[in-house]
């Protein structure tokens, strides 16, 4: 079992729970806060409070939804998603269409590349991990390897949606809002892609290409 205190709660506790729920770091971290570090008693609750049944929808079929616009004050900008859920009973909820009108502002005001790491081309990665490297080509070898996977974990924490701070909450992640949706309405819930246009920029298609 493992344990720590409320004031420090390692974030290698929260990852490890993370894991094993599903659920998101922040609703990690506070129940972990609330169990004084105790996993075992982490999980149980989240189990309580449904969080961690959300994790274990992730796999899922989500072929119902909807797809939204958002066009921004003055007409300038536009946002165009498609979120998936599993039933259209779900589809035509007003807590549904709630997180769907967050995510579509979400997008017009943090502009965002792709919806999760897994979309970022590879040459994308290696021209980043090739900065990074430049950058801190004076120190040690030892710490370069870890220097470039933080400068990493930011860039992904940058550019793609789901690991971007929630406008609305910047304390949680995008992931985080989508979670507790998922533990609301007991159904798998996947934002599939996104396209956002800004005035004389060229238009951003997030559809990982094959």
């Amino acid at each position: 079992m493992t344990t720590t205190t409320t004031q420090a709660i390692d974030a290698k506790v929260v990852k490890e729970l993370r894991d094993k729920t599903g659920a998101g770091m922040m609703d990690c971290k506070v129940a972990l806060q609330e169990a004084r570090g105790d996993l075992a008693e982490a999980e149980k609750i989240l189990r309580k409070k449904g969080i961690a049944v959300a994790g274990k929808k992730a796999g899922r079929v989500a072929n119902e939804g909807c797809i939204a616009s958002y066009i921004h004050h003055g007409s300038k900008l536009g946002v165009l998603v498609e979120i998936n859920c599993e039933t259209d009973f779900v589809a035509r909820n007003d807590s549904f269409r709630e997180l769907v009108k967050d995510i579509t502002q979400h997008i017009a005001a943090a502009n965002p590349s792709y919806v999760k790491r897994e979309d970022v081309p590879a040459n994308v990665l290696d021209s980043e991990k090739e900065i990074y490297r430049a950058q801190v080509k004076d120190k040690p070898p030892q710490a370069v390897d870890k220097i470039v996977a933080g400068k990493l974990e930011k860039f992904y924490s940058t550019v793609c949606l789901l690991e971007q701070p929630f406008v609305k909450n910047p304390e949680i992640t995008v992931k985080d809002h989508v979670t507790a949706k998922i533990a609301q309405l007991k159904e798998n819930i996947v934002i599939r892609r996104f396209t956002r246009w800004q005035l004389g920029e060229e238009v951003l298609d997030s559809t990982p290409t094959t």
